[in-house]
Formats: C-alpha cells, sequence, structure tokens
C-alpha cells in the first residue's frame, strides 16, 4: 500500500511539474522575434499597414516582429508557407480578402481552407478603393464610363494581380454598370501596377486610397472616384462612385487581417489578441495609418474573426461567378 501511494505520489508530482512548465511556457510567450509574412510585395498597400502594425505589435510584445514579404500568386504563395509552418506563434500572416476569401471562391483545387487551416487573431482594418486614370487620360469617372459604353475593348484597367480583391473590384464595377468592356491587366503588386499608369501604360487602376493619394496630390494621376458611402476628407473634391453613376451601394475597401497555423494554443492567441487590440489604439499607429486612409479594426478578433470571413465568403461567391474568373 505505501508503495502505491509512493508511486501514485510520484506521478501526481510529475504531472504538476509537466503543468506548470506547460504554463510558463505559454505565459512566457513570445521568447524570441515573431516573423510576419506579408503575401504581397514590399510598398503596396498591404505591406505598409502590415509595416505599422508590426512595429506597434513589437513593443506590446517586447520581442522583435519582422515583416517578411513571400509575394506571388495573388498571395497565395506567402500564405500557404504560413498555413504550413509550426502553431507555435513565431510564424503569422497579415492577409487580406484576396488571401482569405478570393483564393478560395477563384481556384478548384485551393491548397488551402482560410477558415479550416488558420487560426484567426483579428481583422485589423480596412482601406477605401478608388479609381485613378493616366495623366494622358481626359475627363473625369463619368468620361471615362462613357467612353467605355462607345467603345468596348479599348479601355484597359490595371490592378495589383489576378484574382486580388482589388481585381475583383474593377469587375464588379464592369457587371454593375452592364457589362462594360475594359480590358484588365495584372500587375504584380501595386508597385508595378501604378508605375504602369503613370507610364500610361493603362488608362485606369484600380487600388487603396492610402496608395495613390501622394501620386494625385502630386499631380502624377488623377482619382477620379472613390468606392465608399461618401466623399473623403482626404480628397473631398472626388465623387464617390455612386454618385457619378447612379448605383446604390457601391462600396469596396481592402481588409486586412493577422492570422496564425491551425493549432495555435488559445493562450498564445488570446495574448496576440490582446496585443493586437492595444496596438491597435496606438495614438502613434492611429496617426500614421489615417496618414495613409487605413481605419483601423479592433473588435473583430478570435471567433468573430472567422464569422467575418466565413460572410465574406458568402458576399463576394456570386461577384466571382458573374465574372468567369472560376481556375480549374
Amino acid at each position: 500500500m505505501m508503495k502505491l501511494f509512493k508511486f501514485t505520489l510520484l506521478i501526481l508530482t510529475l504531472c504538476a511539474g509537466f503543468i506548470s512548465a506547460h504554463a510558463q511556457q505559454s505565459s512566457g510567450y513570445p521568447f524570441k522575434p515573431i516573423r510576419l509574412v506579408v503575401p504581397f510585395p514590399a510598398g503596396g498597400p498591404t505591406d505598409q499597414f502590415a509595416r505599422q502594425y508590426a512595429q506597434v505589435l513589437s513593443n506590446q510584445l517586447g520581442k522583435p516582429v519582422v515583416v517578411d514579404n513571400k509575394s506571388g500568386a495573388s498571395g497565395a504563395i506567402g500564405s500557404i508557407e504560413v498555413k504550413n509552418s509550426a502553431p507555435d506563434g513565431y510564424t503569422l500572416l497579415f492577409g487580406t480578402a484576396s488571401t482569405h476569401v478570393l483564393y478560395n471562391l477563384i481556384n478548384a483545387k485551393p491548397q488551402y481552407d482560410s477558415i479550416k487551416d488558420f487560426t484567426q487573431i483579428a481583422v485589423v482594418g480596412d482601406a477605401p478603393i478608388v479609381f485613378a486614370v493616366s495623366p494622358a487620360t481626359k475627363g473625369g469617372f463619368k468620361e471615362l464610363v462613357d467612353y467605355a459604353r462607345i467603345n468596348p475593348g479599348k479601355l484597359q484597367y490595371g490592378s495589383a494581380g489576378e484574382g486580388t480583391y482589388l481585381h475583383i473590384v474593377g469587375e464588379r464595377l464592369k457587371y454593375e454598370l452592364g457589362g462594360l468592356d475594359i480590358q484588365h491587366i495584372p500587375f504584380r503588386g501595386s508597385a508595378q501596377s501604378i508605375p504602369a499608369l503613370i507610364g500610361n501604360q493603362v488608362n485606369m487602376t484600380v487600388d487603396t486610397l492610402g496608395s495613390l493619394i501622394n501620386q494625385h496630390r502630386a499631380g502624377k494621376l488623377r482619382i477620379v472616384a472613390i468606392a465608399a458611402s461618401k466623399r473623403s476628407p482626404l480628397i473631398p473634391d472626388v465623387p464617390t462612385v455612386n454618385e457619378v453613376t447612379g448605383l446604390k451601394d457601391f462600396q469596396a475597401a481592402l481588409w486586412n487581417i493577422v492570422s496564425a497555423p491551425q493549432g495555435l494554443s488559445p493562450d498564445i492567441t488570446n495574448t496576440l489578441i490582446l496585443a493586437t487590440t492595444k496596438a491597435l489604439k496606438n495614438p502613434e499607429l492611429l496617426e500614421k495609418l489615417n496618414s495613409i486612409s487605413i481605419q483601423p479594426i479592433s473588435n473583430i478578433t478570435g471567433v468573430a474573426a472567422t464569422s467575418f470571413i466565413a460572410k465574406e465568403l458568402v458576399s463576394l461567391r456570386p461577384v466571382v461567378q458573374s465574372a468567369g474568373l472560376k481556375k480549374e
């Protein structure tokens, strides 16, 4: 009986030690730098936001958060890399509607499921979408649309890539205006599509306000419409798409989300959610985001972020189908 008692006591002691060590490991996170994968090229709207976020998140966690650009396939390459990483909290994804919604809608055989293969940390912000024209393009948005109606196939618009959210917004505009025939020219990120517009290689581009506002102010291109419910105070002279076209609810914003590989422990998930929520209330970050027209979001975290993605999948499915973008 005494031997059995001692053996039981030993087992309980070992279990208690394991639980204690596990708790210390979770509460001690992070022990080393964290890699934040941005699945798009440097210089674009997602990259700009990610770098601002990473800096403030580093301060919250007490360890460096290093941005790593892994671009290609409209964000799929970087996303797949994160999906295949260890769920230890040291590899995170700074995704968008392109990686978390459109990839699964467009690809017949996707290599990841944005809901099943990731632990969602938080939807962190969004940026209004605008339409801009090249210096050589005459007139405003109305004139551009009128010309496209009369001259089908003669205009081209650029985007950050095939299957990206910016591409879908362009296709949605064409669809809602009765099937405009404007050819889409995909580029590898905004860092390529914006210079192409400035160089008159395309007539129009679809991008975020923050990505284009400096070139607009410098006269290198002209923003002619914003996909929002009201005009932006940053460009008060630029009308909304609804104003010009008569559409009732043409609104679009590029949202960003932070995710980790599926299987991340609840403790580390909660640590990242708390740190992210605090980071998004940092006055310096808010000022910087405002300067590039990004609206922070701090109330869609964890399970709510997963539900957000599910709703977006339902919302964008008919747009993808109407544009015929399904890849076999």
